[in-house]
């Protein structure tokens, strides 16, 4: 098995992943959509996250939330390798964690050789950049019905990549869910 990198994300459906004030509480998903995004992730081994990503992520590390789904999350969360690129970033507070201070993606792209199961990259600008090397393998969309008028886009601007649509869903409180392999 070759392994793959997945950008996922979850976008307002106007495809920001937080609004113009950096927030996004909007995007907390419900039990139905958390259950489907902890299937997607169980085979992740690693995760590629830029510092605001793995600030928000880090979480997980002493989360011990009582629902099942979100106990569920904390354990793939913690049995993954992560990566998070930085420049400002000192050190690391999560297990199986370390640094690299600038995105390679030579680097990137021997990881992805050297797996053997997937990894994610997380955070808008990180996928931006990994989008554009052409790293990215399949991207996962989670579209909410919500409009936010602007804010961190979830896909870059500047790239042309031609997309196959391999799987989509209707998920509870209107969430639509889109898989697209990054066509060859």
């Amino acid at each position: 098995m070759v392994a793959k990198l997945i950008y996922s994300a979850i976008a307002s459906l106007d495809g920001y992943v937080a609004d113009e004030h950096g927030k996004f509480e909007w995007a907390v998903p419900g039990e139905e959509v958390h259950a489907f995004v902890n299937e997607l992730e169980r085979p992740v081994g690693t995760y590629l996250y830029g510092r605001r990503m793995y600030e928000v992520m880090v979480a997980w590390e002493t989360m011990s939330d009582p629902a099942p789904v979100m106990r569920d999350f904390t354990q793939i969360w913690r049995a993954a390798d992560k990566v998070v690129y930085s420049t400002t970033l000192a050190d690391v507070s999560s297990e199986r964690t370390r640094i690299e201070r600038s995105f390679d993606p030579d680097a990137v792209r021997r990881l992805k050789d050297q797996a053997e199961r997937d990894l994610t990259v997380g955070g808008a600008e990180l996928a931006g950049h990994a989008i554009r090397a052409g790293l990215v393998d399949e991207l996962q969309l989670f579209l909410l019905p919500l409009l936010v008028g602007g804010g961190t886009r979830a896909l870059p601007r500047d790239a042309l990549v031609s997309l196959e649509l391999l799987d989509e869903r209707r998920l509870g409180s209107g969430v639509v869910y889109l898989r697209h392999a990054v066509a060859s």
